[in-house]
């Protein structure tokens, strides 16, 4: 099923996706792609593809904004980041900037529907039970991601991944998908 949908979404949306390539070169100084190295099933590392949606020295501005960050655990997340660029914003909020994912599940190393792929530093600092959700493979989309997003504190988005990791199924996941649909066009906790 990854497979097939993965290569579908990629055909249908490659117009799309060369507008969007286009319009980030456009907006900002840097590529139109970033890549970032993010923690897949049973703990191997595989670069992550995304439009990039901040300003290409985002990572070494974070440390400096390290104080506002708005989520309880271990992701860094603030509603209005100032190192997201005009177009990164409306891309974020309504997830255009994670399309060339389809890509990383043609490849294996995502799925459509998983827990979100961590960092490594993230991951280092998981307690005992949260390393289960590096038992299946990330997706693209997952059960936080219709259920709040950055919103959810991150205790629930913990336990609404492990609940997906122990209950998973096939109707589950295209519960999910629909679910996807209807964040994308109505999006909540977007940033």
């Amino acid at each position: 099923m990854d497979i097939a949908f993965s290569s579908f979404a990629l055909l249908v949306l490659l117009p799309l996706m060369l507008v969007l390539a286009v319009v980030v070169r456009r907006d900002s100084h840097g590529p139109a792609f970033f890549h970032q190295d993010r923690v897949g099933r049973n703990g191997q590392v595989f670069q992550m593809i995304k439009f990039r949606s901040m300003v290409t020295n985002a990572e070494s501005i974070l440390s400096s904004l390290k104080n506002a960050n708005e989520t309880d655990g271990l992701m860094f997340k603030m509603a209005i980041d100032p190192r997201v660029t005009r177009c990164g914003r409306w891309m974020r909020k309504y997830s255009l900037d994670e399309l060339p994912q389809f890509w990383n599940v043609l490849r294996g190393d995502m799925s459509l529907v998983g827990p979100r792929p961590p960092l490594k530093k993230e991951v280092d600092e998981y307690e005992k039970p949260t390393h289960r959700r590096l038992l299946i493979k990330p997706g693209i989309t997952g059960l936080w991601q219709v259920s709040g997003r950055s919103d959810l504190p991150w205790d629930e988005a913990v336990r609404l991944d492990l609940y997906y990791v122990e209950n998973w199924s096939l109707t589950g996941d295209f519960i999910i998908l629909w679910r996807t649909f209807r964040a994308v066009y109505e999006p909540t906790g977007a940033y």
